[in-house]
């Protein structure tokens, strides 16, 4: 009898061990999934130093991703896209029930967000878009980069120069910031026979000044004759104007060269106010309220609401140029101090 007893114990026993192993991870996800716990989340970011956009990026993901505001949060930054593919993986691994992504790449992407599907990780774009089915996100919040790069070369064709000669500047080859913004110019080159790429180069994957530099210095040495400067961030655009005041070429309004940069820095804005730059691209780095707001509502049961076909959500952004720009908009649109 005692030995009946005894079996019909450790039996018992058994069933709470297995129940509360099963019980403990259940529950947690239950938590989360309810909003009384802290919600998991995994966000792959591209380096701060890349520019001032991109420290502004940071910060406001840092900035709402806090235990305060319900999440626990696990910060990579990475600047190939095969570090941010490992860090994919290990995140998804790590059970994160989100997954943000700006994407050092637009390609490569698609085995990555189909483990993440697969994991029931839902995954939201941000700054940048994935080349890939909209089926493997949840929802994208991003710049339209092709509109970025329209309105450029629109305001450039507004100028009415009897000839363009640019010198292209690229960002970060293969991302979509590049190809946005690159594919308008390209395209008016080859539409039209007084616009001409006179030399083109890029920054990298770091969007590196040093590079726009040496590009702009080879154009020089070259006797390249050019009255564009298309750079595609303004840190970039900066470096080059360095060069030409180094040259004694003058730029700016009434200038021999027309500069152009992107992303509104407040110190890049200034350049356009004191007639120094011609035109900043507006590239809004504030995309981790909106893509909270839709988790939160995930979390709540709810719906997202407000995408287009391909899920996104897009930035409303605008382009800001010298002898129109106010001291009232460089205060509220400009990034940094």
């Amino acid at each position: 009898m005692k030995g009946r007893k005894l079996l019909i114990v450790i039996a018992t026993l058994l069933v709470i061990v297995i129940f509360m192993l099963i019980w403990s991870p259940w529950k947690k996800e239950t938590e989360t999934q309810n909003g009384s716990g802290l919600i998991r989340v995994g966000i792959i970011n591209l380096d701060p130093s890349e520019s001032g956009y991109r420290k502004a990026n940071v910060r406001d993901m840092v900035d709402t991703f806090t235990a305060g505001n319900g999440y626990e949060a696990s910060f990579v930054t990475a600047s190939t896209v095969k570090e941010q593919l490992e860090a994919a993986d290990q995140l998804v691994n790590d059970r994160v029930k989100y997954l943000l992504i700006s994407a050092a790449d637009a390609d490569g992407w698609n085995e990555a967000l189909t483990k993440a599907k697969n994991a029931g990780v839902r995954v939201f774009l941000f700054d940048r878009m994935i080349s890939t089915s909209p089926d493997l996100y949840t929802a994208a919040v991003v710049s339209d980069m092709n509109r970025e790069g329209s309105a450029a070369v629109a305001w450039l064709e507004k100028q009415d120069l009897e000839e363009y000669r640019v010198l292209h500047i690229k960002g970060q080859p293969g991302s979509a910031a590049q190809l946005g913004r690159s594919g308008a110019l390209e395209a008016k080159c080859a539409e039209e026979e007084n616009w001409t790429i006179v030399r083109a180069g890029t920054g990298g994957d770091n969007w590196d000044p040093e590079e726009a530099r040496k590009i702009t210095q080879a154009a020089m040495d070259a006797g390249d004759k050019f009255n564009v400067i298309y750079a595609e961030n303004d840190d970039m655009a900066n470096a080059a104007v360095e060069v030409l005041d180094a040259n004694g070429i003058t730029h700016g309004v009434n200038g021999d060269v027309i500069v152009m940069g992107f992303d509104c820095n407040k110190w890049a804005l200034r350049k356009l106010l004191a007639g120094e730059w011609n035109y900043d691209g507006q590239c809004s780095p504030f995309q981790a309220g909106l893509i909270d707001e839709m988790i939160k509502k995930l979390e709540a049961g709810g719906k997202i609401t407000g995408l287009n076909d391909l899920d996104q959500m897009i930035i409303e952004e605008k382009g800001f140029e010298a002898g129109t720009i106010t001291q009232e908009e460089i205060d509220y649109y400009g990034l940094g101090d």
